[in-house]
């Protein structure tokens, strides 16, 4: 399929077409960039939604009782789930066949899991293209999952409205979390597990910790649910719709959508001069470089600017 069918097939929601146009933009090909070019005009009406937090605390579940609320309101959801990367396969290490199979035969969801490649940030570089194409499909609500990185997933707020920070309870998460300056990065959390002792003290602890967040006008609510059965997942849903009307009474939407944009755009720069850098600088080449760093012949820097060029310091 050329990349004009496979956007033509993405346009009129056809399941193998969206699946070849995430194949294609993962790939960081022409083809992949092509696809995107002709997407991204009509992308831009889907809710975009940001699941984030560590390991264990429930992300799954939860976007799985988030997608049986959405539907029974009608609506239809894709999920973009950011795996971590086997070093073996390069391939997802958790992937979307073990998770969410409730919905697999749905129409009206679609399911994707994404290795992470090392990728630092929470999220895949080929994310924002795929929640782009799943937009530009027509679904009412886009969901991206992180890998649960820490204080690396800031990224998850470029591509989405509305950031979900997932928590639970007895695993120092509040604690961490306020470490690592993840707390500025939630417009909602969610105290996941809340049948689980000290799920009130986590949530005191939580909201006593976003006062001392600066914040643009909105301060975080925090919904306590346990996913497993449903329990507080209608609230917790609330609270993003009441951000996102909150985005567009404030007038703060189109400033967001530009910031995000912009960090986007830096970050997708950076990766492209990683894999420009990697490709330059071959094993072979870099294995000359070393021998000379190491025989003193010259030092780092140089070895640095005979790949790069040198730096420039602005100065006449």
């Amino acid at each position: 399929m050329t990349p004009a069918d496979v956007a033509e097939g993405v346009l009129a929601g056809r399941r193998r077409a969206i699946g070849r146009a995430i194949s294609m933009a993962e790939s960081l090909g022409p083809d992949g960039r092509e696809v995107m070019r002709l997407l991204h005009p009509r992308a831009g009406t889907a809710m975009r939604v940001g699941i984030t937090g560590s390991p264990g605390a429930g992300k799954s579940t939860l976007s799985a009782a988030l997608v049986r609320h959405l539907r029974a309101r009608g609506l239809t959801v894709a999920i973009v789930s950011v795996d971590p990367t086997s070093p073996f396969t390069q391939g997802a290490v958790l992937g979307d066949r073990i998770r969410l199979v409730d919905h697999f035969l749905d129409d009206g969801v679609f399911i994707r899991s994404m290795a992470s490649r090392g990728h630092l940030g929470g999220l895949a570089e080929a994310t924002g293209d795929a929640v782009t194409i799943l937009d530009a499909a027509g679904f009412d609500v886009v969901i991206v999952e992180t890998v649960g990185a820490g204080q690396n997933e800031v990224e998850v707020q470029a591509l989405t409205e509305t950031v979900m920070l997932v928590l639970m309870p007895g695993s120092g998460d509040a604690i961490q979390a306020i470490k690592a300056g993840v707390m500025e990065i939630p417009d909602v959390v969610v105290i996941n597990k809340s049948d689980r002792p000290g799920a009130d003290i986590l949530a005191g602890e939580v909201e006593s910790a976003l006062t001392l967040v600066p914040t643009d006008g909105w301060l975080p609510p925090v919904v306590l649910t346990q996913a497993l059965d449903g329990t507080g997942v209608a609230e917790a849903w609330e609270a993003v719709e009441r951000h996102r009307a909150d985005l567009v009474a404030s007038g703060r939407a189109e400033e967001r959508a530009r910031d995000g944009m912009r960090r986007n755009l830096r970050s997708l720069a950076l990766e492209r001069l990683a894999r420009d850098l990697a490709a330059r600088a071959d094993d072979e080449a870099l294995d000359g470089l070393v021998d000379r760093v190491i025989a003193r012949e010259i030092d780092p820097a140089t070895a640095i600017d005979s790949i790069l060029g040198p730096v420039s310091t602005g100065e006449d």
